[in-house]
């Protein structure tokens, strides 16, 4: 009953639909006023994307690919302004008054997502950047070995490709859908410099267990890095509790933050063996001296950091993240457990194949459907409305908090009636 006012404003059938069906399943884990309050916040954030709804634009999109590119929020476009009127306003002086005050801030808000101290975070303009920096710090000579997987997104293994002596162990998947830990345990020995691998595989949604991988490299005294390009944001994650070395990922996706911005967690205790040799101003203690006789790593991970950072994409991850924050990563994992789930149930009845873990526990926010022609399937969604992607020979789907079970079945009705 305290919940009825939340649900009589201005929202859609649909809408309430959709928070009384988040209840399903969510339960045990999250008191139920509170999730349906912070689904409410959220949609001030992303009107646009639901129907009869104050200040909504004629077009409403059913945007099922964050895992590509998440849903942009009033609260980012508002960032991306204020940053612009302080541009405008302060001129090069906001360096000092504002911005680099700003950029801590990101530091301290990616920490608070991945349960970190704002020390062992650091700032970069893309995970590859971020890569190079860290790869840099390793030494080869005497373990010449870099472990990770080939369901990997590409960038991983691109980063060691050309790196000369550099041997590449590429641990295979059987299924297409996961690795074993165990493969990961057998791959590495005391030649092995990295275990680089992935939170989630971007091309099944299965969900790897960091602590295992962190305890396989080290086992063998390697450094365990992830990519978790695709978990930040929509999975509950704790980097000391894992162990793992080096976690990287960015606003583009589940963080609702736009391109342009990466962030790295390095554990605090590796922090000082590794010394990039790509490095720039930004990770000099020194930088304000601007003396070219004069430097010295940071001793936090801001010794990762290189260039003049892109200040419009520090704003827009900000606000991406406090949104995140704001509602909670626990909250978030339960309602697109939720809706994965309904979509995994909703495709199946329908008879169209998936291809991905079977278990929800193990499963995150992505949903694959193989098909021969995903590229003109992806087109022919486009033009209903739908907003999905393809990787390989597979439709992508990944619904986040801000979808509803309406987006689930209008994306099911839309393939059925192509014969997927």
């Amino acid at each position: 009953p305290d919940t009825t006012p939340l649900l009589s404003s201005a929202a859609s059938d649909g809408y309430k639909r959709q928070a009384r069906k988040s209840l399903r399943g969510a339960a045990d884990e999250v008191p139920i006023c509170s999730l349906i309050e912070a689904l409410w916040r959220a949609k001030d954030d992303f009107c646009y994307l639901f129907s009869n709804v104050s200040q909504t634009p004629a077009i409403t999109k059913s945007l099922l690919n964050t895992c590509s590119l998440g849903a942009l929020s009033r609260r980012v476009r508002a960032a991306q302004s204020r940053f612009l009127d302080e541009w405008e306003q302060h001129g090069a002086t906001a360096w000092y008054s504002t911005w680099m005050g700003e950029l801590d801030g990101l530091r301290a808000r990616f920490a608070r997502v991945i349960g970190a101290d704002k020390e062992e975070v650091g700032l970069a303009p893309s995970v590859s950047v971020a890569l190079s920096s860290v790869a840099s710090s390793l030494d080869y000579a005497a373990r010449p070995q870099v472990v990770f997987s080939d369901l990997d997104f590409p960038t991983v293994a691109y980063q060691w490709a050309v790196k000369p002596g550099v041997q590449r162990v590429i641990v295979p998947s059987a299924d297409g859908i996961s690795v074993p830990p165990e493969a990961y345990e057998t791959a590495v020995d005391d030649r092995t410099a990295a275990v680089a691998t992935s939170h989630v595989f971007f091309t099944s949604g299965a969900i790897q267990d960091l602590a295992r991988i962190a305890r396989a490299a080290h086992a063998h005294g390697a450094l365990a890095l992830i990519d978790a390009y695709q978990a930040t944001g929509q999975l509950p994650t704790d980097v000391h509790a894992s162990g793992v070395d080096v976690l990287i990922s960015g606003g583009l996706k589940w963080l609702l933050g736009g391109t342009g911005i990466a962030l790295m967690y390095v554990r605090k205790e590796r922090q000082p063996e590794l010394r990039p040799s790509v490095t720039g101003w930004f990770g000099n203690r020194f930088q304000f001296e601007f003396d070219p006789r004069r430097f010295e790593f940071w001793d936090d991970a801001r010794r990762f950091e290189l260039g003049t950072t892109a200040n419009a994409a520090v704003y827009a991850c900000s606000a991406g993240i406090d949104i995140v924050l704001e509602i909670g990563v626990e909250r978030i994992r339960a309602r697109t457990t939720e809706l994965v789930n309904d979509l995994v149930d909703r495709l199946t009845d329908a008879g169209i194949n998936i291809r991905g873990p079977r278990d929800p526990a193990s499963r995150a926010g992505i949903v694959m459907i193989p098909m021969h022609d995903p590229a003109s399937a992806v087109q022919a969604l486009a033009e209903r409305g739908i907003l999905v992607d393809y990787r390989h020979d597979r439709l992508r789907a990944s619904p986040y908090f801000y979808n509803t079970p309406e987006d689930n079945a209008a994306l099911v009705d839309a393939l059925r009636s192509r014969g997927a």
